[in-house]
């Protein structure tokens, strides 16, 4: 690929903030890097791996809302992440994670644990314990 062949679609890829290091053959021959905005089929499939996270996240919002999962559960899934990271993340051990993402367990928590978990997903542990702020949580696409 050429230099002036590198893909610039913009996308999810959005210059200055995310982009892409491509490598393109420049006038001399030799390869040189070349910051690139995106292509078209990469941008798609992103966009479809973003839409699978939002349905997940969504559905976890309307288990959270119903009562059954906690919201361990939703920020899990709006972070992208499983009980094994989450594990990892805050040093609870995984059967305990799995416990947390019920709700009935999870009002059970002591404070301390509940911290560990709104370390994890950068937020304060009454923003994690406030089930009316998940109504409030904007899911999907910025664009």
């Amino acid at each position: 690929m050429k230099i002036d062949e590198v893909p610039q679609d913009k996308g999810y890829l959005v210059k200055g903030r995310i982009s892409d290091l491509s490598y393109a053959v420049g006038n001399d021959g030799k390869y040189i890097s070349r910051q690139s905005q995106g292509w078209a089929p990469k941008n798609e499939a992103m966009s479809l791996a973003w839409d699978v996270v939002y349905e997940r996240a969504e559905n976890a919002r309307n288990l959270v809302l119903a009562g059954i999962l906690s919201p361990v559960a939703f920020y899990m899934e709006l972070n992208i992440m499983d009980v094994h990271i989450l594990s990892s993340y805050t040093g609870i051990s995984k059967w305990k994670v799995k416990r947390h993402l019920k709700m009935k367990n999870f009002l059970k928590m002591k404070p301390e644990v509940l911290s560990r978990y709104a370390e994890a997903f950068k937020m304060a542990p009454c923003e994690l314990s406030d089930v009316n702020k998940i109504r409030e949580v904007k899911i999907g696409h910025e664009n």
